[in-house]
């Protein structure tokens, strides 16, 4: 591959790192900052500041024994084995008059315990068996997530909407495209979990530090390289490699990934007979280089193609009862082809002013040219089934109660073009930090929305049910014009400019011998919709937030938390599209207020870690902004003409139930409904009242090696069964229940507990062959329903329109 060639020249200069870093401040008894602490390793040292910080290179990939002693203090002593390029936080409490041995470091999780955000094992990740693996499938597995649509990276979060939901990779906020439909043309998400070093997920009450979205945060870190590597994954979806490399001064650091999937696998197992040529391909880059110890430049980039070609030929899908079975046979003619090309990239500037501030400049820009073309005739017979056991002719429609056609034409073009320049910084003080930014956007987007569907039934053409010219064709000829059934036309050239900032506290302290902490912040945001015949308008919004959290000095190891603000969400470019394909530039931010209430229960059961964490929120919506969705695809009403509320309870057990490993147990249950333009509150379309699902890991006692994955979900029905015309207050029909198991086998060849230093496997720091199994039970999932018309008794029946079967997968994972 070309755009492999630039990585392959750089890698001789990638070696093997010769340090590590060590930091962090020291302490009296009587948490004080010491001053003129000697710290000492080998022949290098250093001494601490009148702040009592300090920072000390270290030779890496080796034992080192570090002293750190005071005139007036007893020394402590302590051996660190840092990786190639490695920091670490290390902060001793010198005593006087104990000589310290054990040492005193900063948990990261504990932290995110805190602060109410769940944070995720990237190698669980990567292991974990999907028809769309990645982070999402992972959060899928969550309370309070849901999705209904394993072909998707998407979700909704405690009543929220797929748009809802902000993403963060590095600190930098990345965008999806914008016109995806179906599931199976979204091809990769943006996250590459090859590159993953950290994910935090939070799905409600966050700080303001985070941005202006309704339900949730996904905060991803790509990781520095401590050393160079390469891994790859190989399976019939596809695969990945990645290269990772640090220079041999520590200063430059990079890893690249190349990932490319295929769906093919998926689709051709669905009910629907298709000619289907995918191809999802993407590459990313995250490259750091430290100018010196207080200065570094990062680069993070992104470049995608996804191509979906789709000729459908025929489909036959059998349901009703066993008294009473019914098929719907579909021929088609056409096809439709969507490209979606991405461009990102985001330079950041960080500047170490001195230990307690830390100052950033961040510059990212997104380009995405999309295109959605479609033609497809779809002629259709809906009929009886031969039920008569032996005869040659069982399963086939042998009697036809309705038969019609319909036509779908579409021509989408988009191209978007969003830039942006923020500046951040956190200051400490004691036990204070403080943190801030200022960050302008600017969003160019232009956009050509034609479609139109056509239906014909019993040979003549059905208006559109918000028409007054009914077609009594047969019976009386139609003196009317051929209306197409659905009819939308836009063109649209809009540019959005947006200021947002934030200011935040937050502190660490004690409430007699109680931990507490505290965060106060809020956020400004304010934009301005412009363009070729629209309406300049420009709108402001604040958002206050609060966060508390105390951990009482009990016996039991428990903590409480509790979260609190306004959350608005001013309208992204889809938001301000109305039905019709046109920009509604009065749209307001929709507005909700969050409580949420939770409790860490961390015990010991079988002489392993578990932790029971229980979540019970309540959100109350204004100036909502109806929609619809369709597979996953969202259109608004764009009038702000709804108010909403959303309820629930989340639980999570995790722990060790097999000794090494992780597995958790989740439960939601959730109620949200909506009240538009005051005729009474009905189900949203995200009310998904229950969820179970589990994360399960385990292994051969006797064969260690041997590891089994199993991912299972439950969710109930979703409103969505209904026409996409039907008024929502006289059809309410809900989807049947989503259930799913995906199992995944692996055998470990070659892991950091078994390795070889001879023969074929030396080469081996990791080797694995798998086998999986997704949608075990073969469970006839549904989406939606296509609507077809009885021309006999002028019924309408469902047919739903199915998800993946059972599928089985080969993969290969490796790392040099």
């Amino acid at each position: 591959m070309q755009f492999l060639t630039p990585l392959f020249l750089l890698l001789p200069f990638f070696v093997l790192a010769q340090t590590g870093t060590l930091r962090g401040v020291i302490l009296d008894e009587f948490n004080k900052p010491v001053e003129n602490v000697n710290i000492i390793a080998d022949n290098l040292g250093t001494t601490t500041n009148e702040n009592g910080f300090y920072l000390l290179k270290i030779p890496a990939n080796k034992d080192v024994r570090v002293t750190f002693s005071h005139i007036s203090l007893k020394q402590t002593t302590a051996t660190f084995h840092l990786e190639n390029g490695e920091e670490l936080e290390f902060n001793p409490v010198l005593q006087t008059n104990i000589e310290q041995i054990a040492t005193v470091v900063i948990s990261g999780r504990k932290r995110k315990d805190v602060e109410g955000i769940v944070t995720l094992n990237p190698a669980t990740i990567r292991k974990i068996p999907s028809a769309n693996a990645g982070v999402e499938n992972l959060l899928k597995t969550l309370p309070g997530v849901s999705s209904n649509n394993e072909l998707s990276t998407q979700y909704s979060v405690r009543g929220g909407n797929y748009d809802e939901n902000l993403v963060y990779v590095n600190g930098i906020e990345v965008y999806r495209p914008f016109l995806i439909r179906s599931g199976q043309q979204e091809g990769l998400s943006f996250v590459n979990t090859d590159l993953v070093q950290n994910v935090d997920f939070s799905a409600g009450g966050f700080q303001a530090k985070y941005g202006d979205k309704l339900s949730s945060v996904l905060d991803i870190t790509y990781r520095t390289p401590t050393d160079f590597g390469v891994s790859a994954d190989m399976s019939l979806l596809g695969g990945s490699l990645s290269v990772e490399g640090v220079s041999d001064n520590s200063k430059l650091t990079g890893i690249v990934g190349v990932r490319y999937r295929d769906n093919s696998l998926l689709v051709n197992a669905k009910e629907t007979e298709t000619n289907y040529d995918p191809k999802f391909l993407d590459v990313q880059s995250y490259i750091t280089y430290k100018f010196t110890d207080k200065f570094s430049l990062s680069f993070l980039g992104n470049a995608s193609l996804n191509k979906y070609n789709y000729e459908p030929k025929t489909r036959q899908t059998n349901f009703g009862t066993l008294s009473d079975p019914i098929a719907l046979l579909v021929f088609y003619e056409g096809q439709e082809k969507d490209a979606y090309q991405t461009l990102f990239g985001a330079i950041q500037g960080s500047y170490k002013v001195h230990e307690n501030l830390n100052l950033n400049l961040v510059a990212s820009t997104y380009h995405t040219t999309e295109e959605e073309y479609f033609d497809i005739l779809a002629q259709y017979r809906l009929g009886e089934v031969n039920t008569n056991i032996g005869d040659e002719d069982l399963g086939e429609v042998e009697f036809s109660e309705g038969i019609g056609g319909q036509l779908n034409h579409g021509r989408n073009d988009l191209d978007a073009l969003i830039t942006t320049i923020e500046h951040k910084g956190d200051y400490k003080i004691n036990d204070n930090n403080f943190e801030w930014s200022v960050k302008y956007t600017n969003e160019d987007i232009r956009d050509r929305l034609v479609e139109w569907e056509v239906i014909d039934s019993a040979g003549f053409s059905i208006n559109p049910p918000n028409l007054e010219q009914f077609n009594q064709q047969p019976y009386q000829p139609n003196e009317y014009p051929i209306t197409a059934y659905q009819n939308v036309r836009a063109t649209n050239n809009t540019a959005i400019n947006r200021i947002q900032a934030y200011l935040q506290w937050s502190k660490r302290s004690n409430i007699g011998e109680h931990d507490v902490w505290y965060n106060l912040g809020v956020r400004a945001h304010n934009w301005k919709v412009e363009g070729d015949g629209i309406e300049s308008n420009s709108q402001t919004v604040f958002s206050p937030r609060a966060q508390f959290a105390i951990k009482p000095n009990w016996e039991k190891d428990m903590l409480f938390r509790f979260g609190t603000g306004y959350y608005y969400q001013p309208p992204f470019y889809r938001e301000l599209r109305d039905q019709n394909g046109t920009v509604q530039p009065e749209v307001k931010a929709q507005q909700s207020i969050h409580f949420v209430l939770g409790n860490d229960y961390s015990f010991q059961m079988w002489d392993r870690p578990f932790k029971l964490t229980t979540e019970a929120y309540y959100k109350k919506l204004q100036d909502v902004n109806p929609y619809t969705v369709e597979n996953v695809r969202i259109r608004y009403r764009a009038d702000n003409n709804a108010e909403a509320y959303a309820y629930g309870l989340d639980l999570r057990l995790n722990g060790e139930f097999v000794p090494g490993t992780e597995s958790w147990f989740s439960f939601g249950y959730l109620k949200t409904e909506e009240n538009i333009d005051d005729r009474g509150y009905i189900a949203r379309p995200t009310d998904q009242r229950l969820k179970f699902a589990a994360l399960f890991q385990d292994y051969i006692p006797n064969m260690p090696d041997f590891k089994m994955y199993l991912n299972l979900v439950y969710n109930t029905g979703l409103p969505g069964g209904s026409p996409s015309y039907a008024d929502p207050y006289v059809y309410q029909n809900r989807l049947p229940d989503y259930k799913r198991a995906d199992l995944g086998l692996q055998y470990v060849i070659v892991d950091t507990n078994k390795q070889f230093n001879s023969g074929w496997r030396k080469s081996f720091e990791e080797l694995a062959l798998g086998f999986e199994i997704y949608n075990v039970f073969d469970v006839q999932n549904s989406i939606t329903n296509t609507w077809v018309r009885d021309v006999y008794t002028k019924r309408q029946y469902a047919i739903p329109n199915y998800l993946t079967p059972r599928v089985f997968n080969v993969r290969l994972s490796m790392k040099f």
